[in-house]
């Protein structure tokens, strides 16, 4: 026999105080092999002399039917510093998780960034219905807010918990199967923002790269609106990030949007659409539509960008009850009718980006 083949024979030795084998504690050293004859050093974790004669018969029975007629133990106890190694292996340390980074290069996770030329376009809405539908379709999925200085991501969605800090990272909180991250997470009673550019793009970074956000198919962010710091240090963060622009059905509307798509353009952003809010009211009475906005501005939008106008969502809101277990404001159910637009929007990001993969 070999060494390696001894100590194998004598993997099923369990140390009686550290609970794991005896071999992998290196409490089996020494071994020598000479012909018909094997030499060791046992080191014990207790002095006991019946568990001395119990290994002594233990270990010559192994190794006399491997055919070794010859087997020489000298026994020891264990030194202070081997017991340290020993409840080291015996207990280790625990592995701490590492945040997945969405920004390191092989990331697989497709960034949309939702995004609008102005406030009060319902940017955000459809951002929240959008994460909500490809989670729908079954996509892994996550929604970072980056407006930092309007968020409103966390009451859209009825989230009333907060992010769990679990070995210094942070635990994103799941609603509707969306893992979502946002700035009012960490304000209290809607306090303002009033930090710095700088500032606030650290704290992006940081909901990239220190959040355990595990795999995601895909990450929504809901972008501020216009084109100032914030919306361009995102840019900058995601060099190959997909865009949708949120326009309302107003000509100024969609005049002002084109310059966030001119934004996304200029920062190598694919433009996959265009999404019209509040493109009309429907009388729930008799269906009848009235667009109160005006009519045009997100096919006008879409053709000065030369991207496809995905959907145009009608002027309301989510009927939805306080009473609800899985109440939120702003979270259309999936077989209501503006619902089921934004499963069509999902699919047609989801069938793009297949194909384009």
């Amino acid at each position: 026999m070999t060494r390696e083949q001894v100590l194998e024979s004598l993997r099923h030795l369990q140390d009686p105080v550290y609970g794991i084998s005896m071999v992998e504690l290196n409490a089996i050293k020494d071994v020598m092999v000479k012909e018909n004859s094997v030499a060791m050093s046992v080191v014990l974790s207790t002095d006991d002399e019946g568990r001395k004669e119990e290994l002594r018969r233990e270990i010559a029975g192994v190794l006399n039917r491997s055919g070794i007629a010859d087997v020489h133990i000298r026994f020891r106890e264990m030194s202070d510093y081997e017991r340290a190694e020993a409840a080291k292996k015996a207990n280790p340390e625990p592995v701490k998780p590492t945040p997945t980074n969405l920004l390191a290069e092989g990331s697989k996770t497709t960034f949309i960034a939702v995004a609008s030329g102005k406030g009060g376009v319902g940017k955000s809405t459809v951002a929240v219905n959008l994460a909500v539908a490809l989670a729908r379709k079954g996509k892994r999925v996550g929604i970072i807010d980056a407006d930092i200085y309007g968020f409103s991501v966390p009451d859209m969605m009825g989230i009333e918990d907060r992010p769990e800090l679990v070995d210094q990272l942070i635990r994103p909180v799941e609603r509707y199967g969306v893992k979502v991250i946002s700035m009012g997470f960490f304000v209290q009673d809607n306090a303002p923002v009033i930090w710095r550019g700088p500032m606030l793009g650290k704290m992006l970074r940081n909901f990239f790269s220190e959040v355990e956000w595990g795999e995601l198919d895909y990450m929504v962010l809901d972008l501020p609106p216009g084109t100032g710091d914030v919306a361009l240090d995102v840019h900058q963060m995601i060099p190959h990030s997909k865009e949708i622009i949120v326009t309302t059905p107003h000509a100024t509307a969609a005049f002002v949007a084109a310059r966030a798509g001119a934004m996304a353009v200029h920062t190598n952003h694919e433009i996959i659409g265009v999404v019209e809010n509040m493109a009309y009211y429907a009388c729930g009475q008799c269906g009848h539509k009235d667009y109160v906005f005006g009519r045009g501005g997100g096919a006008k939008l879409a053709e000065e960008l030369h991207t496809k106008l995905l959907a145009q969502i009608p002027l309301g809101a989510p009927d939805n009850h306080p009473s609800e277990p899985d109440y939120s404001p702003s979270v259309y159910k999936a077989d209501s009718d503006v619902g089921q637009m934004y499963l069509e929007v999902a699919e047609a990001v989801i069938r793009q980006n297949e194909t384009e993969a």
